[in-house]
């Protein structure tokens, strides 16, 4: 259990990540977040979600114990979000860049927008709780939740 003071009470169980531009750099994740993904899949249910733009996300994270969801429908923006539901929003973070994470992020009960390199859009920045300048950052603030109660308490 996470205590926000004046903010939300926590009980996190998931994670949800979209791949390409949050978790994966043109389709593929560095060697500094492998290892910090292997921590967060040690305490949490880690589950990915993409449309697969690269094709490479099944290969790339096959050595992780995570759920990994590749987009099917025309409607990404909603298959997020729906996904997310079924997890149960109140226990999950979600973490994202673009405008089809909008959604996801907003229903969130902790949400995290990704500069990175391919940038963000401005409404998955203005749908999020938290803006860190990339991925290593954001997992890292997962990790250490002090963090976070440090940004989000009012």
């Amino acid at each position: 259990m996470i205590e926000i003071p004046n903010f939300k009470s926590l009980d996190i169980q998931n994670i949800l990540f979209d791949y390409n531009g949050t978790l994966a750099e043109d389709g593929e994740i560095s060697e500094e977040i492998h290892t910090l993904l292997q921590d967060i899949c040690n305490k949490y249910n880690v589950f990915v979600i993409t449309a697969d733009t690269f094709g490479s996300v099944k290969k790339e994270l096959k050595d992780f114990d995570l759920e990994v969801i590749i987009l099917s429908s025309d409607d990404h923006t909603k298959e997020k979000k729906t996904f997310l539901q079924k997890l149960g929003e109140n226990e999950t973070i979600a973490l994202g860049n673009g405008n089809n994470d909008t959604f996801m992020l907003k229903t969130a009960v902790i949400s995290i927008a990704i500069l990175g390199e391919e940038g963000c859009a401005s409404e998955a920045l203005f749908a999020s709780d938290i803006v860190c300048k990339n991925i290593t950052n954001a997992m890292q603030l997962i990790l250490h939740p002090k963090r976070m109660i440090a940004t989000l308490r009012k």
